[in-house]
C-alpha cells in the first residue's frame, strides 16, 4: 500500500510530515439543505481569530473513500471562493485506521493540499472526532480559527465527552459545520448536538452529491475568508449563501 506523501514545501508555512493532532510529527433533499441553512446562527467572527483559517477534517475510513476522491476535487473550489475576499488556509485532519489521526500544516495553496489529499488511501477503522475538535481547540487558543468543517458518516465515541469540547469551541467562537453524509440516527444525533454546542450548523448529504456539498463547502470558505461580508457577496450568485445569511442575525 502506497505511504502518505509529505506536505509539500510551501513558502506559506513550514512544511512538514503530516502529523498527528495531539503533538505526533446523486443529490441531497432540498429539505435537508434547508433544514442545515435554518439552524445557522449570527456566527460573529472571533477578534483574535485568525481571517482565512478553515480546519477541514475528514473522516477517512473505508467506507469513506468515494467522499474522500469527492472531497479531493471540491477543496480547490474553497481557495478559489475564499481567494475573492482574501486568503484561506486550512489545516487538513484525517483519521483512519484503528488510531491514526493527521494533521497538516496549515496550507493556502490548493495545489498541495490536492496532491497531498490524493496520495491518502482511506483504511477500515473507527471514527476520532475527539482528537479533531481537541485540535481545533488547541490551535484556536494559540493562533485564531475562523471554522470548522467536517464530513463523516459516523460516531463511535462517548457523546458527552464530544459535546464538552464541541462547547469549549463554542467558548472560543468556533463554529463546527457538521456535514452528514448518510442516515445513521447515532450519528446524526452527535453531529447536530456538536453543532448546536459550537455555534455552527448540521447537514446531512447523500453519497455522491457533490453539487450540494460543494456549495456547503464553498459557503463555510468564504465565512472562513470574510465573514458575512463575503457571505453578502457570495449570495448575490449562491442560493445556499443567500439562504444562510437570511437565518443570521
Amino acid at each position: 500500500m502506497a505511504q502518505d506523501p509529505k506536505v509539500p514545501t510551501s513558502n506559506d508555512s513550514k512544511a512538514q510530515p503530516a502529523r498527528t493532532p495531539e503533538g505526533e510529527a446523486a443529490s441531497s433533499s432540498h429539505a435537508d439543505i434547508a433544514a442545515f441553512l435554518n439552524q445557522v446562527k449570527a456566527l460573529a467572527p472571533n477578534a483574535n481569530a485568525a481571517a482565512g483559517r478553515l480546519i477541514f477534517a475528514l473522516d477517512a475510513t473505508l467506507s469513506r473513500q468515494p467522499t474522500w476522491d469527492m472531497a479531493c476535487a471540491l477543496q480547490a473550489d474553497m481557495f478559489k471562493e475564499a481567494g475573492s475576499t482574501g486568503a484561506l488556509a486550512m489545516r487538513l485532519i484525517y483519521y483512519r485506521g484503528l488510531a491514526e489521526c493527521r494533521a497538516t500544516p496549515w496550507i493556502s495553496d490548493p495545489q498541495k493540499l490536492a496532491t497531498l489529499m490524493s496520495g491518502i488511501q482511506c483504511r477500515g477503522g473507527h471514527t476520532q472526532i475527539g482528537k479533531i475538535l481537541s485540535d481545533a481547540r488547541r490551535e484556536a487558543a494559540a493562533s485564531g480559527v475562523r471554522a470548522l468543517v467536517f464530513v463523516g458518516d459516523a460516531m463511535e465515541e462517548g457523546i458527552d465527552d464530544l459535546c464538552a469540547k464541541a462547547g469549549e469551541l463554542g467558548l472560543l467562537k468556533v463554529p463546527c459545520f457538521m456535514f452528514q453524509e448518510g442516515h445513521d440516527g447515532i450519528a446524526e444525533q452527535a453531529f447536530r448536538e456538536i453543532a448546536r454546542l459550537s455555534g455552527g450548523a448540521w447537514c446531512r448529504f447523500d453519497p455522491g452529491a457533490s453539487a450540494q456539498l460543494r456549495e456547503l463547502l464553498r459557503a463555510a470558505a468564504a465565512y472562513a475568508a470574510g465573514g458575512r461580508a463575503a457571505l453578502q457577496r457570495l449570495s448575490k450568485g449562491s442560493q445556499g449563501a443567500a439562504a444562510l445569511l437570511t437565518q443570521m442575525r
